[in-house]
Protein backbone atom coordinates (compact mmCIF):
# COMPACT_ATOMS: atom_id res chain seq x y z
CA UNK A 1 0.00 0.00 0.00
CA UNK A 2 2.53 2.51 0.66
CA UNK A 3 6.05 2.55 -0.30
CA UNK A 4 9.58 3.44 0.52
CA UNK A 5 9.10 6.89 -0.33
CA UNK A 6 6.41 7.46 1.99
CA UNK A 7 7.28 5.72 4.47
CA UNK A 8 10.54 8.25 4.34
CA UNK A 9 7.37 11.11 4.31
CA UNK A 10 5.46 9.70 7.15
CA UNK A 11 9.10 9.33 9.20
CA UNK A 12 9.62 13.17 8.54
CA UNK A 13 6.43 14.24 9.17
CA UNK A 14 6.23 12.41 12.28
CA UNK A 15 9.92 13.75 13.78
CA UNK A 16 8.32 17.17 12.50
CA UNK A 17 5.44 17.72 11.50
CA UNK A 18 6.24 21.31 10.61
CA UNK A 19 8.60 20.30 8.13
CA UNK A 20 7.47 21.65 4.37
CA UNK A 21 6.98 20.06 1.76
CA UNK A 22 9.74 21.36 0.39
CA UNK A 23 12.23 20.13 2.82
CA UNK A 24 10.68 16.49 3.02
CA UNK A 25 11.63 16.73 -1.33
CA UNK A 26 14.76 18.18 -1.07
CA UNK A 27 15.80 15.49 1.64
CA UNK A 28 14.18 12.47 -0.89
CA UNK A 29 15.53 14.04 -3.86
CA UNK A 30 12.09 14.61 -5.45
CA UNK A 31 9.53 17.21 -5.88
CA UNK A 32 7.28 19.52 -3.55
CA UNK A 33 4.86 18.40 -5.48
CA UNK A 34 5.34 14.82 -5.65
CA UNK A 35 5.42 14.95 -1.27
CA UNK A 36 2.16 16.54 -1.73
CA UNK A 37 0.77 13.78 -3.79
CA UNK A 38 1.98 10.91 -1.79
CA UNK A 39 0.32 12.75 1.67
CA UNK A 40 -2.84 13.55 0.35
CA UNK A 41 -3.00 9.75 -1.00
CA UNK A 42 -1.77 8.95 2.20
CA UNK A 43 -4.69 11.11 4.26
CA UNK A 44 -7.37 9.94 1.25
CA UNK A 45 -6.47 5.97 2.65
CA UNK A 46 -6.40 7.17 6.60
CA UNK A 47 -2.94 6.14 6.59
CA UNK A 48 -2.74 10.35 7.92
CA UNK A 49 -5.09 11.85 10.52
CA UNK A 50 -4.15 14.91 11.24
CA UNK A 51 -0.92 16.78 12.74
CA UNK A 52 -0.95 17.07 16.49
CA UNK A 53 0.60 19.83 18.46
CA UNK A 54 2.73 18.71 21.20
CA UNK A 55 2.13 20.62 24.72
CA UNK A 56 4.28 20.53 27.60
CA UNK A 57 1.93 20.35 30.37
CA UNK A 58 3.57 20.55 33.05
CA UNK A 59 4.75 24.31 32.09
CA UNK A 60 0.65 24.93 32.03
CA UNK A 61 0.93 23.75 35.14
CA UNK A 62 -0.63 20.38 35.27
CA UNK A 63 2.31 18.41 37.56
CA UNK A 64 0.17 15.45 37.79
CA UNK A 65 0.05 12.68 35.19
CA UNK A 66 -1.40 9.34 35.95
CA UNK A 67 -3.18 6.30 34.71
CA UNK A 68 -6.58 4.76 36.26
CA UNK A 69 -7.79 1.60 35.64
CA UNK A 70 -11.61 1.57 35.86
CA UNK A 71 -13.65 -1.30 36.38
CA UNK A 72 -16.88 -1.40 35.10
CA UNK A 73 -20.16 -3.27 36.77
CA UNK A 74 -21.19 -4.07 33.64
CA UNK A 75 -19.71 -4.90 30.30
CA UNK A 76 -22.50 -3.50 28.89
CA UNK A 77 -21.91 -0.03 30.88
CA UNK A 78 -19.40 1.00 28.54
CA UNK A 79 -20.82 3.30 26.14
CA UNK A 80 -22.66 5.42 28.31
CA UNK A 81 -19.27 5.01 30.75
CA UNK A 82 -17.31 6.61 28.01
CA UNK A 83 -19.71 9.61 27.62
CA UNK A 84 -19.21 10.55 30.99
CA UNK A 85 -15.77 9.77 30.95
CA UNK A 86 -15.40 12.43 27.79
CA UNK A 87 -17.05 14.76 30.16
CA UNK A 88 -14.07 15.31 32.29
CA UNK A 89 -11.30 17.59 31.12
CA UNK A 90 -8.81 16.13 32.95
CA UNK A 91 -8.95 13.13 30.72
CA UNK A 92 -6.94 13.02 28.24
CA UNK A 93 -6.62 9.53 26.45
CA UNK A 94 -9.26 6.69 27.10
CA UNK A 95 -8.74 2.97 25.99
CA UNK A 96 -11.45 -0.29 26.30
CA UNK A 97 -8.97 -2.51 27.25
CA UNK A 98 -8.92 -6.67 28.00
CA UNK A 99 -7.83 -7.49 31.11
CA UNK A 100 -7.93 -6.83 34.79
CA UNK A 101 -9.51 -3.32 33.39
CA UNK A 102 -12.72 -2.49 31.25
CA UNK A 103 -11.22 0.99 30.48
CA UNK A 104 -7.74 2.50 31.33
CA UNK A 105 -7.61 6.15 31.43
CA UNK A 106 -4.57 8.98 31.61
CA UNK A 107 -5.47 12.05 33.55
CA UNK A 108 -3.71 15.18 33.64
CA UNK A 109 -4.22 17.40 36.73
CA UNK A 110 -2.62 20.29 38.65
CA UNK A 111 -1.98 18.32 42.47
CA UNK A 112 -2.47 15.95 44.17
CA UNK A 113 -5.43 17.96 45.52
CA UNK A 114 -7.05 18.10 42.24
CA UNK A 115 -5.99 14.44 41.78
CA UNK A 116 -8.32 13.45 44.99
CA UNK A 117 -11.38 15.64 44.20
CA UNK A 118 -11.27 14.23 40.57
CA UNK A 119 -11.42 10.79 41.71
CA UNK A 120 -13.76 11.40 44.90
CA UNK A 121 -16.26 13.77 43.33
CA UNK A 122 -16.64 13.29 40.04
CA UNK A 123 -14.99 9.93 38.74
CA UNK A 124 -16.06 7.48 41.38
CA UNK A 125 -19.56 8.80 41.64
CA UNK A 126 -20.09 7.44 37.82
CA UNK A 127 -22.90 4.71 37.90
CA UNK A 128 -21.25 2.43 35.55
CA UNK A 129 -17.73 2.31 37.60
CA UNK A 130 -17.14 -0.15 40.18
CA UNK A 131 -13.80 0.58 41.42
CA UNK A 132 -10.67 2.63 39.66
CA UNK A 133 -6.66 2.13 40.61
CA UNK A 134 -4.63 5.27 40.52
CA UNK A 135 -1.13 4.94 39.00
CA UNK A 136 0.81 8.39 39.22
CA UNK A 137 3.39 8.52 36.34
CA UNK A 138 7.08 9.33 37.97
CA UNK A 139 8.17 10.21 33.86
CA UNK A 140 7.48 9.68 30.19
CA UNK A 141 10.98 8.98 29.16
CA UNK A 142 9.29 7.60 25.78
CA UNK A 143 7.17 9.35 23.85
CA UNK A 144 7.34 8.64 20.24
CA UNK A 145 5.28 8.01 17.05
CA UNK A 146 5.52 4.84 15.42
CA UNK A 147 8.33 4.41 12.77
CA UNK A 148 6.76 3.33 9.13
Amino acid sequence: MIDNLDKKILNALSDNARLSYAEIAKANGVSPATVHVRVEKMRKAGIVTGAKLAIDHRKLGYDICCFIGIILRQAGDYPSALEKLKALPEVTEAYYTTGQYSVLIKVLVKNIDDLQRLLIERLQVIDEIQSTETLISLQSPIQRNIRA
